[in-house]
């Protein structure tokens, strides 16, 4: 291992904290960013790892388990980085009436904000740099702990007299992680490497406590991930291992986390473990301009809709925390062009069309995030169209029209094809069993595994790639997803035929 290869990781680190801070801070504060908001009542979500004795009184997790496959090559070390939240409960106090001491108030209303009750979350960070020889065996263990404590903080007015202040108590909370490693058999000298993240808090909840989650907070690690690095070595990919490595990927046991290679393509000695399922080179949209925290809502939309609270809306956000300030900031002062290229895009387009970033040409600026965004210029001949996305396919042009019209395109019809799987024949009304793959499956469609459902079409993509649209069997709801053309999509390779005709071919036999 050379500095050369350190500096690498360490900056590969750096790299996949962007990613990181989406996954830390999801849900944190959520639209419309104010702490009245029933949405904003029950937080924590992601990552979350309670004190033993909350585990055992309520099945809320203490631990996380990552396993994956490593190849140490010239690497001699690993490092490792465990970052969470940890929670600071804020209240707002007043001066008293007698002038003799401070009362805790429900709101302290400013010219600019109204400061309200939070639950804050400081981030903190757990580095360790181990030699690979000392995690063989039992392996290597690092423990820490953040002492509690109690801070405060004074409110001033617009002439700068103090009108209040802010107290923010956390609770001591201890952790440790735990890294090991074994060899895998064979001649390729790979190591399966275990870590272990485990919330170690000797805090009890008292009667009172018993089933009150908030009791537990402050005494959790949220949002807990971890950053692996490998200086000289690499890591496998989990859903894409080489082919001698797929036995033992398949056997590794991975507990309420899930590991990534992270940073760019051809990257492989940093690895991401995030309580949120991503594929491998995870990274944050080039069209995103900045943090939202609530990725259940569409940006453009939630843009839209945060522009468009009141002014006393915007001031309770400002006072709720300073992140939810950092949104109505951004979105207020967003310029229309940031704004525009939210509506989307259509990424797979661009190696036909030869479009680079967000428009034709121009010149390239940053926006509140520092992240670059090309100025759009006229198009130099708006009336050459762009090209088309497959052979034979002529797209309308002009303002006003779609880039894809249906009607255009015979092949378009839904429900008219078939597909052979295992030499059977299945088209519209066939009864399939659903084999999800580990490589192309999320969580939801995973849960499926093993279900029998209903073909409803067989469609076909523009790059040639076929899909099969299903209903599955005993879903209450599958007349509104007839209706409305809400079906489940899986790959001829997910399904298997079940007992059950073949459809014929249509005109015939």
């Amino acid at each position: 291992m050379t500095e050369d290869t350190a500096d690498r990781v360490t900056g590969g680190f750096n790299e996949a904290r962007r990613v990181a801070d989406a996954l830390l801070f999801e849900g944190y504060v959520l639209y419309p960013y104010r702490a009245s908001a029933r949405k904003n009542q029950l937080r924590w979500q992601f990552g979350v790892l309670v004190p033993p004795s909350w585990q055992d009184a309520q099945g809320e997790h203490t631990e996380q388990r990552t396993e994956c496959l490593l190849e140490p090559r010239r690497a001699d070390r690993l490092l490792a980085e465990l970052r969470f939240l940890q929670v600071r409960r804020r209240t707002v106090e007043c001066p008293s009436r007698d002038g003799e001491g401070w009362s805790e108030v429900p709101e302290l209303e400013l010219a600019d904000r109204v400061l309200v009750p939070w639950d804050e979350g400081g981030e903190e960070r757990i580095e360790c740099e181990v030699p690979l020889d000392r995690l063989a065996g039992e392996g290597h263990t690092v423990r820490f702990d953040r002492p509690g404590g109690v801070e405060h903080e004074p409110v001033h007015d617009g002439a700068g007299h103090v009108v209040g202040r802010l107290v923010r108590r956390s609770r001591p909370l201890a952790g440790e992680i735990l890294l090991a490693t074994e060899p895998l058999p064979g001649p390729y000298g790979a190591l399966r490497l275990t870590a272990t993240v485990r919330n170690v808090s000797g805090w009890a909840p008292d009667r009172r406590e018993s089933a009150d989650r908030e009791a537990a907070l402050p005494h959790s690690l949220i949002g807990a991930h971890l950053l692996l690095g490998l200086p000289g070595g690499r890591f496998l990919s989990m859903t894409d291992p080489p082919e001698w490595a797929k036995p033992a990927a398949r056997t590794c046991r991975n507990e309420h986390t899930w590991p990534v290679l992270a940073c760019g393509e051809g990257r492989d000695d940093v690895l991401l473990s995030s309580p949120i399922i991503l594929e491998d080179h995870p990274s944050v949209a080039a069209e995103s301009p900045g943090p939202l925290y609530d990725a259940t809502e569409i940006d453009e939309i939630l843009s839209l809709r945060t522009a468009a609270l009141t002014d006393r809306e915007k001031r309770e956000a400002r006072g709720t925390d300073a992140r939810a300030a950092e949104v109505i900031d951004l979105v207020d002062g967003m310029p229309a062009e940031v704004m525009e290229r939210l509506h989307g895009a259509i990424r797979g387009l661009r190696e036909v069309t030869g479009e680079v970033g967000g428009g034709v040409g121009g010149d390239v600026g940053s926006d509140s995030t520092g992240e670059p965004w090309r100025q759009p210029v006229p198009d130099p001949d708006p009336d050459r169209g762009a090209a088309a996305p497959s052979a034979g396919l002529r797209l309308p042009t002009g303002p006003g029209l779609p880039w894809w019209d249906p009607a255009q395109d015979a092949m378009s019809a839904p429900g008219q094809d078939t597909v052979s799987v295992d030499g059977q024949l299945l088209g519209v009304g066939s009864r399939v069993v659903l084999r999800p793959g580990l490589r192309r499956s999320d969580a939801q469609d995973i849960f499926l595994a093993g279900r029998t459902a209903t073909v409803e079409a067989v469609l076909q993509d523009f790059d040639g790639e076929t899909h099969i649209a299903v209903t599955v069997d005993g879903d209450p709801g599958i007349d509104v997803r007839r209706q409305q053309g809400r079906f489940l999509y899986f790959r001829p390779d997910e399904v298997d035929p079940a007992d059950a005709p073949a459809p014929e071919p249509e005109g015939g036999a």
